[in-house]
Formats: structure tokens, C-alpha cells, sequence
């Protein structure tokens, strides 16, 4: 069962799982479960997706109930008018806080995407975030005698694709669990000392105007990081 986070009858979001398709893609042709196809069989009807959410990203996944309003709400989106929230674990220490405005170039998949054009100029990606705790921990990872980490609160104000994934590479400050964009050794070190093996990225929470009654509506979840984890980490 998806945890359902709020209901009414327009809209619909749920806690998406880490390491859950949104939907069915040829560039994860062997997985066989999805979030729209197993709420749509828990909830007994048809909903549309409005946004995406990274497969190694858990969270607040939106869907809308009938396609005029998925039409409304992912304009939404696409027009920056949704405020989003996520929590992550980086590597190293990060600034108090910080926007990372750097511009992205289009990432197209070989599979699905290869009739496009690989040639279009990057795009504009603004990434604001807020340090919320950092630790140190007395342990060797490549070069360094101890390795630091940090807990980082993270909005951001565009949304192209893989946008703070690679914006904290940018910064040289991965996001911890990262297959694609971040530091295999540190990946390994939480595989072998907290058991973790996800991407410690979730969306914590969306703010919209509500397609139909307009008033500000605010869905939140928790970051659903392994309690012994951020207490090992000293973030608990």
C-alpha cells in the first residue's frame, strides 16, 4: 500500500518509495512495479501524473484525478508556480546557505530520446539551500582520516532534469547514495556501516494553489531516512 498524504476530489499525492518508477519508461524495461499503475489498482481508478520524481528519489508524488486538472496543475509546474521542498545528506561540509545558479544542458536518454537533437544549449537552474546540521565522523574514505557530511533542507526555483542532483555535484558536494552523479566511495561507506543503499534525496513537500477552490494547499511527508542512521550521523 502507498502511503496516501492527502485526498480530495481533484488531487491525490502519496510518499513515493525510494528506488520506484513514477511510471512505465523503456529505460527501466525489466521493473514490473510502478507508482501510477499501483495506486491507480489501490485507489480503483484512473489518475494522471502532473510531475516526476527521480526513481532513487523518495517523497511527494502528485497525481490528479481527471485530465483536465492534470492539464492545469502540470502547467503549474512547468511554470515554476509550485513551490517544492526536499531533504538530502551530502558529502563535506556546505555554506550556511547558498543558490547554485548554474545552467544545465539537456540530458537525453539513448533509449527513449535518441531522435532528438543533443545539441541544445544549457538551460538556466537555480537550486537554493539551507544547512540544517553537519557531523564528522572518525572514519578513512579515500584521502581523508575523517569524513563530514551534511544535512541540507534544499528548494528549487527551476526544474530541469536531474537539476539537484547535478547541482550538488557541481558544487562538490554529492549527494550521498547517488548512483548516477555522486562519489562511489562514500555510496559504499553507508552501504557497509549504516546499511543504507538509497539515494539520500526525498521531496519533503509541495506548495500550490489548488487548481479549483484556489486556496494555498501545502502536502509535507517526512524524509523517511532509517532513524539509526541520522542518529549515527548525529542528525536525529
Amino acid at each position: 500500500m502507498l502511503p496516501i498524504l492527502y485526498i480530495d476530489d481533484q488531487l491525490i499525492a502519496i510518499d513515493k518509495p525510494a528506488g520506484m518508477l513514477v511510471h512505465r519508461s523503456k529505460i527501466d524495461a525489466q521493473e514490473k512495479v510502478f507508482a501510477l499503475q499501483t495506486l491507480r489498482d489501490q485507489i480503483g481508478e484512473r489518475v494522471y501524473p502532473v510531475h516526476r520524481l527521480d526513481k532513487p528519489t523518495s517523497g511527494v508524488l502528485l497525481f490528479a484525478r481527471n485530465s483536465e486538472i492534470a492539464s492545469i496543475v502540470a502547467s503549474d509546474f512547468a511554470g515554476h508556480k509550485i513551490k517544492k521542498k526536499y531533504m538530502a545528506i551530502v558529502r563535506g561540509w556546505t555554506p550556511e546557505t547558498d543558490t547554485i545558479d548554474y545552467a544545465l544542458k539537456p540530458i537525453y536518454d539513448r533509449t527513449t530520446d535518441r531522435h532528438r537533437v543533443n545539441n541544445k544549449p544549457a538551460q538556466e537552474a537555480q537550486t537554493e539551500f539551507l544547512t540544517l546540521s553537519t557531523c564528522e565522523l572518525p572514519f578513512r574514505v579515500g584521502r581523508y582520516a575523517s569524513v563530514r557530511y551534511s544535512l541540507v533542507e534544499i528548494r528549487p526555483k527551476t526544474g530541469r532534469k536531474n537539476q539537484i542532483r547535478r547541482h550538488f555535484k557541481h558544487i562538490f558536494h554529492p549527494i550521498v547514495g547517488d548512483r548516477k552523479f555522486g562519489d562511489d566511495a562514500h555510496n559504499r561507506f553507508f552501504k557497509e556501516n549504516f546499511h543504507v543503499d538509497r539515494m539520500l534525496l526525498a521531496a519533503t513537500g509541495l506548495e500550490l494553489r489548488h487548481p479549483t477552490t484556489s486556496k494555498v494547499l501545502k502536502i509535507e511527508c517526512e524524509h523517511g531516512f532509517s532513524d539509526s542512521m541520522m542518529g549515527n550521523l548525529g542528525f536525529g
